[in-house]
């Protein structure tokens, strides 16, 4: 049973043109998993912006874009062939990492020139993901789909495990600019593999007026109640959770841990739990995801918790494996849940909503940060946060779609029908994009 087991896991690798794209994206993700710390780092070495406020803006002026592209974006996907798109979306997120590694090593950069790069990045990663999302539908059958997430999942964070820690070695030896330039390569070298690669679906749709395709995917996206309960949750969740981790995270290593190389490891340690997560998700099929993926959003409370107790990077590193194995396992089941109910001509679009809602506020929680370690300082900070996610998760699980959700009845349907999820195999999981 464990050698069947073990070759349907595996088995979407036999896909030629899945074999392309996983080679792509392993090579992105190992870019993406140097980047934030070059990027923290670069930023908080400028002068007068020890504090956080700096980055904070930086990272809100690199998400912003993202929620406010996303419907174009989404329209696109399912409009216009998916790898044009992506290799776009790459080759442009290539250009504006080398300029900013290009002004950081002439000591040109101001924070005003890495918040408009970072922009740039995150439109075009606006553009990215839809279809990305909806390219995977196309170019993999359904039987083997739950799989290839896992083995994208598991490939994502297998590449962040060493990735946190080999930047700060390159931030420690070379410099921010050299993390960033890195990253540069990786997108370029992503956008060559993904060149040749061939798909159906939007390539060859019919296509309705951009407006209609708009109404028709928002129609898809209300007409599940489960579906808009948990972007809520997103929505509230992600900008406590990206604050608490990604911003305040490396001020704490700089201010309690001794700087990027003691947050590298934490980072590391997150990333091990996400693949910890992706490894299980290759095997495990939970039948209920909505408990799954809120359990999983509670659990990664875990390294804000830590930080406001005043742990050591031992403790922090032991908080951050569990958060990222929870991560992983509630995100993977999630997607592939998406998958699963939403049919492959609305995906791209219905994925844009899901995704406008989860990134939507994650610039004001960047942008406040500053002032709440104000008034709060930086644990009161950390903690607040830790209790609102907490509290947060488990509150979808009042809505009875929710509770049910993967399980004997799931999903509504257009007009709320329930509707049971087609049958899978064990090994099969699906997933949660929430961007952990």
């Amino acid at each position: 049973m464990r050698g069947k087991q073990a070759r349907r896991a595996w088995a979407p690798l036999a896909v030629p043109r899945f074999r392309a794209h996983f080679a792509a994206r392993l090579l992105s993700w190992s870019g993406g998993a140097v980047a934030p710390v070059g990027l923290a780092f670069a930023v908080l070495g400028l002068p007068g912006e020890g504090d956080g406020g700096g980055l904070g803006l930086v990272l809100a002026c690199g998400t912003l874009p993202q929620a406010l592209l996303l419907f174009v974006a989404g329209v696109a996907a399912d409009r216009w062939p998916r790898v044009r798109i992506m290799v776009t979306a790459n080759t442009v997120s290539a250009a504006a990492q080398a300029g900013a590694a290009l002004l950081l090593w002439s000591h040109l950069a101001r924070l005003w020139q890495l918040a408009l790069l970072a922009a740039v990045c995150g439109a075009a990663s606006a553009f990215f993901l839809p279809a990305s999302s909806g390219l995977l539908a196309d170019i993999v059958p359904a039987e083997l789909r739950p799989a290839a997430n896992a083995l994208l999942r598991l490939g994502q964070t297998a590449t962040r495990v060493g990735g946190p820690a080999v930047a700060a070695a390159l931030v420690v030896a070379a410099g921010p600019p050299s993390v960033l330039a890195c990253d540069a390569l990786s997108f370029a070298g992503a956008a060559l593999l993904l060149a040749p690669l061939t798909s159906r679906g939007a390539a060859s749709a019919p296509r309705a007026a951009f407006g209609h395709q708009l109404r028709d995917g928002w129609a898809e996206f209300r007409s599940r109640r489960w579906l808009m309960v948990m972007t809520w949750q997103s929505a509230l969740v992600l900008p406590v959770w990206t604050t608490g981790y990604q911003l305040l995270g490396p001020v704490y290593g700089q201010r309690a841990l001794g700087g990027a190389s003691a947050w590298g490891v934490v980072m590391s340690g997150f990333a091990a739990g996400l693949v910890g997560g992706s490894g299980l998700a290759l095997w495990w099929r939970p039948r209920g995801v909505g408990v799954v993926a809120c359990a999983g959003t509670a659990v990664i409370a875990a390294p804000q918790a830590a930080m406001a107790l005043r742990a050591g990077t031992a403790g922090l590193v032991v908080a951050a494996v569990a958060a990222g194995a929870a991560a992983s396992l509630s995100t993977t089941v999630w997607t592939g849940l998406l998958q699963d109910v939403i049919p492959a001509g609305r995906l791209g679009r219905v994925t844009a909503y899901t995704a406008f809602g989860q990134a939507v506020t994650v610039p004001l929680g960047y942008l406040a940060a500053a002032p709440a370690t104000r008034v709060l300082g930086l644990r009161g900070t950390l903690g607040l946060g830790a209790v609102l996610i907490a509290v947060l998760a488990v509150l979808p699980l009042l809505v009875p779609e929710v509770r049910l959700l993967g399980g004997p009845v799931t999903a509504s349907g257009p007009g709320g029908a329930a509707r049971r999820p087609p049958r899978r195999p064990r090994a099969a999981t699906a997933v949660r994009g929430s961007g952990a």
